[in-house]
């Protein structure tokens, strides 16, 4: 998400999923996270989830919110034979997005058609009908690789292109078609397909225009940056057409690049689960969320500053961080980027400032 000025970005949040898998009413898993966190009211507000990040978002008026919506908008029942888990929200909570002002949904991921073609076609229509902005998918190839366009006026744009990767579960069969509708799903990380992408990338943007390239990539856990991912952020950036990558399907955030003044946040973790009480995992601490706010010069579009805001997932909404998992998350943050030239430090108003 874009913040005041064309210089803050404010990529408030990366993974969003309301689920259904193995168990097959949601309200198991607000059981489940009442069994460790302690009960909560019910029904909530559309606004509830989003707990202190309201207040984050009222503070820093980011210009653009973007997000990556892993989850289908559907009351569809056509759930997709060959995957195990599947997401969904019923259409009538469009509304927590529009809490928060959400104006991008990336939906180029591995559960948006989760409820099959249909299910994808709500999802769109739903999205449309709130006002939202959607990149990476759509009813065909040529509006599944349009870019979603944040109008800044005088500032110029922000244009969003949201696209898949193999490596985080998209089915191959999920690729958006001539004649068929889908996600924007690239063949690989290699050089030819970044170059592809690029050559898409020029054909849309304008000058002065921030380009923010969103990508579906890699495992749920694990620290690790493939040297395929990294090549390819590389490449994108060396075009001179990126500004930003902004990296999910990690379920925790990892360590963070600067390359040529540009960022590319690998993993950006989950923002909003219902993953609470569900046991695994718990060395990565997946509890400890973040939002990012990034700032870029507003002629050359070099970062400028990169500030986090980390919360708790705790009762299925966002709180404030106690001072010791603020720092064990500013110490992470440290070490997974150490390998990759940067570092964090934690700030006495608890924001977590990149150095690099």
């Amino acid at each position: 998400m874009l913040g005041r000025g064309i210089d803050q970005i404010f990529a408030c949040c990366s993974n969003w999923r309301l689920h259904e898998a193995c168990v097959h009413d949601a309200r198991r898993y607000v059981d489940l996270a009442e069994h460790i966190s302690g009960a909560f009211d019910r029904p909530a507000s559309h606004g509830y989830i989003w707990g202190v990040a309201l207040d984050v978002l009222d503070r820093y008026q980011p210009d653009a919110r973007i997000i990556n919506l892993e989850t289908s908008i559907t009351t569809s029942n056509d759930f997709w034979l060959s995957k195990g888990i599947h997401y969904r929200m019923h259409p009538a909570n469009v509304a927590c997005l529009t809490q928060a002002k959400i104006d991008c949904c990336v939906l180029a991921n591995n559960h948006v058609i989760d409820w099959g073609y249909r299910g994808l076609s709500e999802t769109l229509e739903r999205l449309r009908d709130a006002g939202l902005l959607c990149a990476g998918a759509g009813e065909d190839a040529q509006a599944a690789a349009m870019p979603a366009a944040i109008d800044l006026h005088e500032r110029g744009r922000v244009l969003i292109f949201g696209v898949g990767s193999g490596t985080s579960g998209i089915p191959s069969a999920w690729a958006a078609r001539e004649d068929k509708g889908g996600v924007s799903l690239i063949a690989d990380l290699s050089e030819a397909t970044a170059d592809d992408l690029i050559a898409t990338i020029e054909s849309h943007r304008k000058p002065g225009d921030l380009v923010i390239v969103s990508i579906h990539w890699g495992d749920n856990w694990g620290y690790e940056v493939p040297d395929t991912q990294r090549s390819f952020a590389h490449r994108l950036l060396d075009s001179g057409l990126v500004d930003c990558i902004h990296g999910h399907s990690s379920h925790h955030a990892k360590g963070i690049e600067i390359y040529r003044d540009k960022p590319i946040l690998y993993g950006c973790g989950d923002l909003l689960n219902d993953y609470e009480g569900i046991a695994g995992h718990e060395q990565y601490r997946s509890d400890l969320v973040i939002m990012y706010m990034p700032e870029f010069d507003p002629v050359t579009h070099q970062l400028t500053a990169l500030r986090m805001m980390p919360a708790q997932l705790r009762r299925f909404t966002l709180n404030d961080v106690s001072l010791p998992d603020a720092i064990w998350f500013t110490e992470m943050l440290s070490r997974e980027g150490a390998r990759l030239g940067t570092r964090a430090t934690l700030g006495s108003d608890g924001i977590v400032s990149l150095h690099w």
